[in-house]
This record gives structure tokens, sequence and C-alpha cells, in this order.
């Protein structure tokens, strides 16, 4: 039986193109080509680029004036957190003519000065209907057209309808009782008057501690009589350390904006800022502390949250950071049980959007400031005269509620879109957004979602995203204008791969751990998913070129003359097998296969110091065991946990070529802590110089020692299994046969990495995974040439999957790789143990590569597999398993 790792239905890897006639030719004009849906920084360039290519338009705004989020957001100290220098258009490349910014955060009143005067200077205004929000916008399928109606009763026909609605535009309801009796003052940050509020002399409630309660409590404090804070969740905020422009950035971009711009648009955070790919505690706690410090001092959000490359990945790298953030709190706020209560500890750092404040913690020194732990102090209602919670009453002028907004979603399906066959786009999101890029939707042709879910958006500057995105959509429409289609919507499949993908890029990270708005906890009700694109706004857009590159895959494209589509996956690799690769790639190195074996080996060997260790286990004992021919190291792994323990044999990989006891340490150190068993990696000669069957006869030497001395080495006689990988998982299916009929020494499991079974190098996997994976069909035949003669392939100490009887045989795990030349066979010899009676799992590992499910800490994304490995083992040393009771 198979069971593979999160492969879900309808993501088979297909690359079909299909043109086929189509007989219609009568569709309608629309009235427009293109409804655009909000007139904030995305709707605005989009008017720009859709006017400037000659197509006809309509903007629809439900504000009475142009800005979005920063035309509605006005709340006291409301700021971006990117540097304004940063959250522009680049399409105006003589903006500093006619424009500067006054700070390096500016303010809501400046970036909508900012964004009237693009409107104006670019005559943009003439495309926009405001004070009118769209209702409604339905699939047309015979007219091949979109019919959107809005509250002002315009009904408007279109080919294209694009959702420029924002990711924080949607206010989320507040979630407490008796609002409505409330006889005081009620604001809400999302919404906040025109008109300046006063609050002078008064008694102020605040509601919630995000961003827009980190910024406007210092300011009304500076006014009101009492503030009263009534904190949930505690946020990790950051000293803006605003001020003038920074000079060193103006210098940059004084030396060559273009470039400036193109770094920013191939950075992680669409900031020009160099990935760090260096681990936390690969240097010493005096220069982490100053790295630390670095961050804190700057004041900039992406170069904190990029201050180690595994502060989002690795909870102990990230724990020290948050705890970082915790002494700085700890040391401004004076109240100790204010800063305790201050001081986020249920969630890691960064996982949710930190903030940037000015004088945000130091606010709570003051006599007048007082904040509530609603978790200890649960809100009960709200009354006339103000706020009860479960232990005291309070009378407030005035309350305000910072709680924030339905995110990235919440503002698309407030509006009624209805695609293919009246399927309700809100009704197909129930479960969480689908999306392919986070540009479409399948079943929804010719509808464009403005940094939608499944794109970087708020992980990244919007400002670079949206420009991206509209760019995309633009180049999108010309190549279906110029080619004579009149429709385009993804496949399932396209679909279901980005899903998976957007999903598998979050899940090596620590964003899952939080309760954030990024995966949607804050609105009750709402599915719990990762929204945003979380590998990074270089990643993201090198994926989006590479699908207009390779003939718009993934995209059906639809007009009167016929249409083609072009299926398949744009992202099959896990994304962090994925960077190794290409990071690989870029070094450049000789492979194996191009070296003499000697030179290899000490290459091999190399290689092998770069990596992280793996985890601390009990002890780790050196020592020497008598192989066929003479003495054979080993490494013993013995488990934190008290004794006696079961014993695993583990053969190492490289190609019976390379490789040691130790070549495979941070693995074996990975499978003793998972699996609770002592763990021994025997060595084995290689060759060219010991070739076949040489270390079949030192890996039964090596399994009989440690059968007789299980005892003295602390193991539990009987429960013994074998395990290897590569190489050595095809020794330890040997091995489990050759043992079966010699009667013994019992074996309860036996554990195959992407094991060969048979070197058929006529396999398809040899073929389809030939180069660019690690292992290579060249490297595979060089250690085949170095360790056996063609003519005794078939031996089934070298071909376990040409022996004639695998009936009988311990229970099995078989692990296979995608992305691996040895697939083929490993997934051959699972279906043969299985159809011979013997118990196995068919772990296919999707996504992965020969040795990337090796890579202990370096591809997180492999630790379900050999947590899966663990647990198989586990299941064989249950008592069960013994000769006696099998017996």
């Amino acid at each position: 039986m198979e069971y593979p790792i999160t492969q879900d239905a309808g993501l088979e890897a297909r690359d079909d193109r299909l043109v086929t006639d189509s007989a219609r030719t009568d569709r309608p004009t629309p009235d427009v080509d293109v409804v655009v849906v909000g007139a904030g920084i995305a709707g605005l360039y989009l008017a720009y680029r859709l006017s400037r290519a000659g197509h006809r338009l309509r903007v629809f705004e439900a504000g009475d004036d142009l800005g979005g989020t920063w035309y509605w957001n006005r709340y006291p100290g409301a700021r971006v957190d990117v540097p304004s220098i940063d959250y522009m258009y680049s399409f105006d490349p003589n903006w500093q003519r006619d424009w500067q910014w006054s700070e390096k955060y500016a303010t809501q009143p400046e970036i909508l000065r900012y964004l009237n005067h693009i409107a104006d200077k670019h005559d943009l205004r003439r495309h926009i209907t405001f004070s009118t929000r769209v209702r409604q916008a339905g699939w047309d399928d015979g007219a091949s057209l979109w019919r959107v109606r809005t509250d002002g009763g315009d009904d408007v026909s279109a080919r294209f309808v694009v959702m420029a609605t924002g990711c924080l535009s949607m206010p989320k309801q507040a979630e407490v009782d008796g609002l409505e009796s409330f006889t005081g003052e009620v604001y809400f940050t999302s919404r906040w008057p025109h008109d300046p509020v006063d609050f002078t002399g008064k008694r102020v409630a605040v509601i919630g501690t995000g961003s827009s309660g980190v910024q406007s409590i210092p300011v009304i404090a500076e006014e009101a009589r009492e503030v009263v804070v009534f904190q949930r969740t505690p946020t990790f905020s950051i000293p803006a350390r605003n001020g003038q422009v920074s000079p060193e950035r103006l210098a940059l971009f004084a030396a060559n904006e273009a470039d400036y711009r193109s770094a920013a648009r191939m950075s992680p955070g669409g900031i020009p800022m160099e990935r760090s790919i260096t681990p936390t505690f690969s240097v010493s706690e005096a220069e982490r502390q100053q790295r630390y410090e670095r961050a804190w001092g700057i004041g900039e959000l992406f170069e904190a949250i990029n201050v180690y490359a595994d502060v989002l990945s690795n909870p102990a790298a990230n724990h020290e950071f948050a705890e970082f953030f915790r002494n700085k709190i700890r040391a401004i706020v004076d109240d100790p049980q204010t800063a305790s209560d201050l001081c986020p500890t249920d969630y890691p750092v960064a996982t949710k959007r930190p903030c940037l404040d000015t004088n945000y913690y130091a606010t709570y020194n003051l006599p007048h400031v007082r904040l509530v732990n609603v978790r200890k102090h649960p809100i009960r209602q709200i009354t006339e005269t103000g706020i009860d919670t479960a232990h005291e009453a309070f009378t407030f002028d005035a309350i305000v509620f910072a709680t924030g907004f339905d995110a990235v979603t919440g503002a698309i399906t407030a509006v009624d879109i209805t695609g293919r066959d009246d399927a309700a786009l809100k009704d197909k999101w129930a479960d969480g957004p689908q999306t392919y890029l986070g540009l479409t939707t399948a079943g929804f042709p010719n509808l464009f979602l403005i940094t939608g879910p499944g794109s970087p958006s708020v992980l990244s500057n919007m400002a670079v995203s949206i420009e991206q995105h509209v760019d995309w959509v633009l180049d999108c429409l010309g190549h279906l204008r110029a080619h004579g289609f009149a429709a385009i919507e993804p496949t399932a499949t396209a679909e279901a791969g980005w899903t998976q993908h957007v999903n598998d890029c979050a899940d090596i990270t620590l964003f899952p751990a939080a309760n954030s708005w990024y995966m949607g906890a804050n609105v009750p009700g709402k599915p719990r998913v990762f929204l945003p694109y979380p590998a990074g706004v270089d990643f993201y857009r090198a994926t989006c070129d590479e699908v207009v590159a390779r003939d718009y895959l993934g995209f059906k494209l639809s007009g009167p003359e016929g249409s083609m589509c072009n299926d398949g996956l744009v992202r099959r690799l896990q994304p962090d097998v994925e960077m190794i690769l290409i990071q690989m790639a870029a070094m450049n190195l000789p492979t194996l296969d191009s070296m003499p074996v000697d030179e290899a080996r000490a290459f091999y060997a190399q290689m092998s110091t770069t990596r992280p260790p793996g985890p601390d286990v009990g002890e780790i004992v050196d020592g020497v065991l008598p192989g066929a021919t003479g003495d054979l190291v080993y490494r013993l792994y013995r488990p934190p946990t008290p004794g006696p323990h079961p014993i695993v044999v583990f053969f190492h990989g490289g190609g019976w070529v390379v490789g040691d006891a130790v070549s495979d340490d941070p693995l074996c150190r990975d499978l003793c802590v998972r699996s609770d068993a002592i763990v021994i990696s025997a060595d084995y000669r290689h060759a060219p110089e010991h070739r076949f069957p040489a270390a079949v006869d030192d890996a039964m030497a090596a399994v009989r020692w440690v059968a007789d001395n299980a005892e003295a080495l602390g193991g539990m006689p009987g429960r013994l299994a074998v395990c290897g990988w590569s190489a050595g998982g095809n020794l330890a299916a040997v091995v489990s046969r050759l043992t079966r009929d010699a009667g013994g020494p019992h074996i309860v499991g036996q554990v195959l990495l992407t094991p060969p079974t048979d070197g058929d190098l006529t396999r398809a996997s040899y073929v389809e995974n030939a180069d660019g994976y690690g292992l290579t069909t060249a490297l595979a035949q060089w250690c085949y040439d170095h360790y056996i003669d063609p003519a005794d392939r078939r031996d089934p100490r070298f071909a376990p999957l040409c022996a004639g009887d695998l009936s009988g045989l311990p229970p099995a795990i078989v692990v296979t790789a995608e992305f691996d030349p040895l697939r083929d066979e490993g997934k051959a010899y699972a279906a043969a143990l299985d159809a011979a009676g013997v118990p196995v799992e068919h772990v296919r590992a999707r996504g992965h590569t020969h040795q990337s499910l090796t890579m202990v800490d370096v591809a997180l994304s492999g630790a379900p597999v050999r947590a899966r490995i663990a647990n198989a083992l586990r299941g064989f040393f249950l008592p069960t398993r013994t000769p006696e009771t099998a017996a």
C-alpha cells in the first residue's frame, strides 16, 4: 500500500497543450474592456497602465475620494511602516522634480497628498467613479464577459474585472456585547472621521494593540486625561527612529535610481536588501547580540526580520530573538507587571506582523495610562457609561476600537462574485482561498486579484508587489489581444498545485504557530489557512515570469477562433529544496563523477563539514567491529532517555564509493532522537578497491556483531532493525533477505530511504530526473560502474528486486523522492514487497530529491518524512515484533 506525503488530488504533473476550434464569433461588445474595483495604490496604477495601453476602463471607488486604505485610515499617528522612499510608484522617474518626502516614514496625510499628486499629474481622476461600491460581478459565459452592478445603479459589462480592493481595507466587526448602549463617542481606527477628533480632558478606552493601536495610543495619550488600553494579545514593536529620509538611502537613490528600483523588485521583501544566509547559532552569542542591537537601532521592519536566516524557521533561534525584544520591553517599562503583560510569549516573533512605533512602550510609564490584560480580566460588556470587565467597571467618554481588518480576502468576498455556472467565489473559498499565483482563480475567467491570497502582498513592500501584479496583468491583456484570445482562466491542476506550494512554503516556517490575521485567525469563523506567499518577492516574481515564458503554463486561453490549454505545475519542488538547488547551482561545484575517486572522497568529506550538526543525542561512541575481512569503524548514537533501547543498524549513502560511518551524522542523530533507539552507523569496504560483494559481506558482519552484542551495547536483544540511505538502503534491503535465508539474526523491520534496488537505468525516473536535482543519472552510472560488473547486476545481493522470493521479509518502510533518478526502482521494490505479502509503507516524498530528505535542519520540509520513518521504527520495535512472540 502506498502512503503519499500530503499528495493532494489534482497535483499530478502535466504539460498538456490543447488547441481546439470554436465557432463563436458573435459575442457582444462590452461597455468597457476593464472594470477596476478600488482606487487606492493599485487602482491608480491600473488606471495609469490601462489608459496608456488603449483599454477602455472604469474604476469604481466606495470612498468619496481616492487613496484606498490611506483615505479611510486617518487615525492619530497613522504612518506607513515601509520607508517613504520605497513606498511609492516607480513608473514616474522624474518624481523628484515635483515631490519630496518630509520624513523617513510618511504620515497618512502626506501619503494621501502623494497619491492625489500622482492622480492629478497623470490625469487619472477622469477614470474613477467615487462614492460607488461594486455589489455584484457575474460572469456571462455565453457572452464571455462580466456584468457588474454597483450600489449606485450602474450596470456595466466588461471583458475583464480587476479587484484592486486592497489587503487591509475590510474592517473587522467589533466582538464586544453592548456597544449600542454606550452613550459616549465611538471610533474605529479603520474608519476614522475626516474631521479632527479632540480627546483633550477625556477618559479614553482603546481596545486592541495591533499596528493601529500601537501607533495611535501614544498620540491619544498626549491629549487625553486618562487612557486605558485593553489588550488581548501583546505585540512585538520596534522603535521607528523616525526623522528625515536616511542619507544613506538617498545616496543609493542618487547613484542610480533604476538600479535601486531593480534591486527592490528582486529582493525578498520589495526593499533593496540581501537575503540573510547566516544561521543564528553559527556565530557567537556576542556577535548575535550585536546584530540584534543593530536591528533595533536601525528601526526598519524588514531589516529586523532578516537579521538571521533561520529566525522564521528555527524555534530556538526565534526564541532568542524574541527574548531580546522582551528584554527591551522590560528595560523601557517601569512597572514589572505591565512590562510582563506587554511581552508576547505565546507566538514566535515576526509570525504576527511586528509594529514600528514612536514611544509606544514608554507611554505606559505615564501616570494617566493604564494597561488591562483582558486574558486575565475579560471584557464582559460595554455599558452606557463605559466598559465592565470580569473584575472592574470603567467609565469612559470615548472608546476607540483598534481591532483591525478581515485581511486579504475580506474585501474581495464582500463583492458578490459569481463565475461559471453561477458559482459564488465566497462559496468556493469557504474552506480557504484557492488561487493560481494569487492573481486568478479557476472557474472565474478574466478575473484578476491584485495582491490576492497566495501572493507576497502583506509580507512585502506593497508598492512593489502592486506594480508587479499590475504589470503582469497588463502584459497578459496585451498577449491575449495580440494572439486573438478573449479569455484566460487557470486550470484546476495549476490552482491546486499553487495552493499546495503556498502551504508548503508556510509549513517550513513558524508562521502557522501564531493565531494571526495572516492565518485569518482574527475573524471568527474564517478558515485558518495561511493567506500570503512567504517565500519572497524575488522567488514569486521569478515564478510569474516563468509562467509567461512557458506559454502561460497553467492557464487556458480561449477566443472566437479557438483555445489553448497549457496545463501543468509551475512549482513542483519543495520550496526549501528548490532554494538549496539554486544556491548549489550558483556555486558551480564540480561533480563527483568528474573526479578521480580519491578526490571525490575528499570533496564529499569536505562538503559534509559545512552542514548543521543535527540534534543533540545522549551519547556518541566511536568504535570498531569485526568485518568480513578486518575491522570496520562504527559510530554509536545513544538517545538521551534511559535505556536499554532498541537498536538500528544504519548503512550510509555514497554509492558504495564515498562516505563513511560519520558521513550521515546529522541524519543518524535525527533518527536516534526521533525513534528513541540506539543507532549504530557501520562502515563497509568501498569500491573500486573492494568491489561487489564486499560491501554486502561487511554489512552482514555488522548486523551479526550488533545482534550478538546488543546487551553490551546498551540495547534490547531481539529489537534490531536495519536502515540505510541510497546505497546504504540497498544494503539494508539485501541484508534483510540474507538474514531471513540464514535463519538470523532476527530483524524486526527495514527502513529503505531512496534505495537503488536493481540499477535499471532505462526506468523513466532516470530520464525525467537525469540532471539538475543533485544525484544525476551520470553519477549513478559512475557509482554502479565502480561497484559492480554489468554481468553481476541481476544478482539479488545487488538487485533485491530480482530475488525470486520476497515473502517473509521484515516489515518495511520504503521512501522514494519525486525528483530522484532512483525513484521508480524504489517504487517497484515497495510494490514487490506488497505483492509478496510483506507489510510495507511506501512514502512518496513529494517535491524532494535524492539528498534533500537527509538534510537535517537545512531542508526543513524533509522533517515530516523523517518523522514517518521514526514512527515506523517505533512500530517495528513493539513487543509483537520480537522473535519470541513472532514464533
